[in-house]
């Protein structure tokens, strides 16, 4: 599974644009899936040429939160690529000019092979859980419900392998014992304590990073 952020507030590279806001691209099993669409359209279409990531290459959008650094930018994206699939959460409503659009409730759901959203966790967010061969990839917005309840709702497709995303107040280190990668990015506010209590597992984030997990 390869993951490319492509909206933080940190950037990797001075031709890269940083904001408040989160967006990457998760690549996997032959499917391009955008997780968020940070708050700026514009913003998050520039980086993505400069990435060199085709908006009609994807045919999947998740939007975790109603959140404007979350969502904001829904819209200029369809306005490149109307044929995609819109995962979104239920309070989010009036979506138009995609293909398809899903709302998701409190329910977790498969949305395609190896594909899964946690459901609406506390009514506040969803999580895309991504199967593969070395166990659930997580990818989380802002971890508003917790990242130990986050981590709970994916165990049942098995032991979380990776957890990617921006992590808000979480301090209890403890809970990411299990994990063989972490990219806390966007509204962490603990990555330093994070690089340092597992600076092996610890993936930089920032627009531009590229990894595979």
């Amino acid at each position: 599974m390869k993951v490319t952020i492509l909206y933080d507030n940190e950037s990797q590279s001075p031709n890269l644009q940083s904001d408040w806001g989160f967006s990457c691209l998760v690549s996997h099993g032959g499917v391009n899936l955008l997780f968020d669409t940070g708050a700026d359209g514009a913003l998050l279409l520039r980086n993505m040429r400069t990435l060199g990531v085709d908006p009609g290459s994807i045919q999947e959008v998740f939007v975790s939160h109603v959140h404007f650094d979350h969502s904001g930018g829904l819209s200029s994206f369809l306005g490149e690529n109307q044929d995609v699939r819109v995962c979104a959460p239920d309070p989010l409503r009036g979506i138009r000019s995609a293909r398809e659009v899903v709302y998701v409730d409190n329910k977790p759901a498969e949305l395609r092979r190896d594909f899964f959203t946690t459901g609406l966790l506390e009514g506040l967010e969803q999580s895309l859980v991504v199967r593969t061969e070395r166990g659930p990839v997580v990818v989380v917005g802002c971890a508003h419900p917790g990242v130990e309840a986050i981590l709970e709702a994916a165990r049942p497709l098995g032991e979380p392998y990776a957890l990617i995303g921006g992590l808000h107040e979480f301090a209890a280190l403890d809970a990411l014992q299990s994990l063989s990668y972490i990219c806390p990015t966007h509204c962490t506010q603990h990555i330093a304590e994070i690089r340092s209590r597992y600076p092996d597992r610890f993936i930089p984030g920032g627009v531009g990073a590229v990894f595979e997990v």
